[in-house]
């Protein structure tokens, strides 16, 4: 019976931890370049049962042996094995503004298992560290350094800072930023072949787990484009999420439920069977 609270436990703490991640998700359906976290909840290893018995042996004294008999195998619960982010396109937003920048996925090649690769903004953090961002809603500060809105500075493809002198410029398909009909420099854009071990840090920014990402316009397999005035969406889709959201949660009151069953038959064990009087 212990077991039997374990195991809906288990499914509870699984189903609380997949709403959690459902709710943020539809928290973020309107933050531009937002990438949707998807999550696989994996079994516990299944146990073999196996009843014991006796058998008798025929002889002078009633010999008894021992045996046992295989009943059948048994999950011992779930859990929540990891939580990805889905790399898939956003939807495109028209603003007009020359500082916002859409990256357009094209061509991306697929790892052996399958997974697209894909290329993303290349900014630098406050510690001076590389980090990865679809989020182009960009802006020029003070100094003229083209930056994030969260104050962090956008790279070239020498991983430098960009300066402007203003914030008439244009930016080609092929990322090549212009004043005066003047190119100045070429936006920063690496290439993910994993995207699965990119990490989350929240603000729209990712940190390469091992190496950091190469530069996508190198890479002879990949094509993309880059489009001022417009701005990525978040991948989210709504109406899947709260599908998705009342499904975790009736999933979880399933398992309360059968914990609440547990609670009384171990209840009715401890104070009412074998009760004398």
């Amino acid at each position: 019976m212990l077991r039997g609270f374990y195991t809906a436990a288990s499914g509870m703490l699984a189903q609380q931890r997949q709403t959690e991640m459902l709710t943020n998700n539809l928290a973020n359906a309107n933050t531009t370049g937002f990438k949707a976290d998807q999550s696989s909840i994996r079994s516990f290893p299944e146990m073999l049962l196996q009843r014991m018995e006796s058998k008798n042996i025929p002889t002078d004294n009633s010999l008894q042996l021992p045996v046992s008999k295989n009943v059948g195998s048994i999950s011992t619960g779930v859990y929540v094995q990891d939580v990805t982010p889905l790399f898939s396109q956003g939807d495109v937003q028209e603003t007009e503004l020359k500082t916002d920048i859409a990256l357009i996925n094209g061509t991306m090649p697929a790892d052996a298992n399958g997974k697209m690769g894909t290329v993303m903004f290349v900014v630098e953090n406050s510690n001076g560290e590389m980090r990865y961002t679809r989020n182009g809603n960009f802006t020029l500060d003070g100094t003229g350094y083209l930056t994030t809105s969260e104050g962090n500075y956008v790279l070239n493809q020498n991983n430098e800072r960009i300066q402007l002198n203003s914030d008439d410029f244009t930016i080609n398909q092929d990322g090549t930023i212009s004043e005066n009909n003047q190119a100045v420099a070429r936006l920063g854009v690496a290439f993910a072949e994993n995207p699965d071990s990119l990490v989350k840090e929240g603000g729209g920014l990712f940190r390469a787990a091992d190496a950091e990402l190469t530069d996508a316009y190198n890479e002879a397999e990949v094509s993309f484009t880059l489009n001022q005035g417009v701005l990525e969406g978040s991948n989210v889709d709504e109406s899947q999420t709260m599908t998705e959201l009342m499904a975790a949660y009736r999933s979880f009151e399933a398992n309360q439920k059968m914990l609440q069953a547990y609670d009384r038959s171990m209840d009715k064990a401890v104070n009412e069977v074998g009760k004398l009087g």
